[in-house]
């Protein structure tokens, strides 16, 4: 079948110029990856933290780097001033520290105390302000007992030795007739026990106050135990403070020069980003430039070209019409292009 080769030469040198195309865009595609992985690569170098050590007056930082350009580790060393004055106050702060923790057996009695202190007060306001009026009445009025008892059993006997015991004296207003002397004693204890009554009642009201006040001492006792257990700490706290500004004093060197590393990082990242740009564009630029295979294309536009397309039509039609004769006469009456019969002569030509 002789008319199956034509096509196969079209479709042939279009695969062919489509391989030969994609090879060429593979491997550009392969030359950008690796442009835009080293200028990656150059980004990311020129990024790296790269600290700077540094020396001062109170200190010197040390950085370490791994071989491949990363921080690993980072430290200072304070001056031997610096470092003698750590040793001092580390001496001076044990010893304080002790002091402090000692303080809660020293300030104990405060806590001891206040705790009597609640407990007496609680006692005092036990009572009312109206019963404690009521307890001091009664009791001044057993200590009156005695000396009243005294008063008027000589009254009596006044009375008695006198012959005035039966004098009796109008009063007037109501009133019944009584004993004059009597009267008048009866009346300056009514005054008397008018007097302890507002005592009392002032009593009362002190008695409550005083049991408040207890508590209020026992709270402040309880204060002054606490304040002295906090200012008992307050040395070593401020033992603690200076330590802490030395050590301060010698990170200086490691925070100046992790400073620096970082505006470094910081450039180089701007720099970085540049070199990254021009890379990525360059790749790009490469990448188109590189697809493109001017073999294969010329292949793959020979094997779309109308006019091979119209020879080969022009070659087939002649295979057509003698694939008709044959369908129609016979293979062996008809030559070339798959027919079996003899190549014609003026003879044929004649008898025909």
């Amino acid at each position: 079948m002789p008319y199956i080769v034509p096509a196969a030469i079209i479709g042939g040198s279009s695969l062919l110029g489509g391989y030969m195309q994609g090879n060429a865009a593979k491997s550009a595609a392969n030359t950008s990856a690796q442009a835009q992985l080293q200028a990656a690569q150059l980004a990311a170098d020129a990024a790296k933290f790269r600290p700077v050590g540094i020396t001062t007056r109170y200190g010197t930082s040390q950085f370490q780097l791994s071989p491949e350009g990363y921080l690993q580790s980072a430290g200072y060393t304070v001056s031997p001033e610096l470092q003698q004055y750590q040793d001092q106050l580390q001496a001076l702060s044990q010893q304080q520290l002790q002091q402090g923790l000692y303080a809660s057996q020293q300030y104990a009695p405060l806590q001891t105390a206040a705790s009597g202190l609640f407990n007496l007060g609680q006692g005092y306001l036990a009572q009312s302000p109206e019963q404690a009026a009521q307890k001091y009445m009664e009791n001044q009025q057993a200590l009156l007992a005695p000396s009243r008892e005294r008063e008027s059993a000589l009254l009596a006997n006044q009375l008695s030795n006198t012959g005035r015991t039966g004098l009796s004296v109008a009063q007037g207003g109501g009133l019944l007739s009584a004993n004059p002397e009597q009267s008048a004693l009866a009346n300056a204890r009514a005054m008397q026990d008018l007097a302890l009554a507002a005592q009392a009642t002032q009593a009362g009201q002190q008695q409550t106050a005083f049991g408040a006040g207890l508590f209020g001492q026992g709270a402040g006792l309880l204060g002054s135990y606490q304040q002295g257990q906090v200012g008992a700490l307050s040395p070593f706290q401020t033992s603690l403070g200076l330590g802490g500004t030395i050590e301060q004093m010698g990170q200086q060197g490691l925070e100046i020069g992790a400073g620096l590393g970082g505006r470094s990082a910081t450039a180089g990242a701007n720099v970085g980003q540049s070199l990254l740009q021009g890379g990525l564009s360059a790749a790009k630029t490469a990448q188109t430039a590189n697809a493109y295979s001017p073999l294969g294309n010329a292949i793959q536009g020979l094997a779309t070209s109308p006019y091979l397309a119209g020879a080969i039509g022009q070659y087939r039609q002649p295979y057509i019409g003698a694939q008709g004769a044959m369908s129609q006469y016979g293979a062996s009456n008809v030559y070339g292009y798959g027919g079996q019969g003899t190549v014609p002569t003026s003879v044929n030509w004649d008898l025909m």
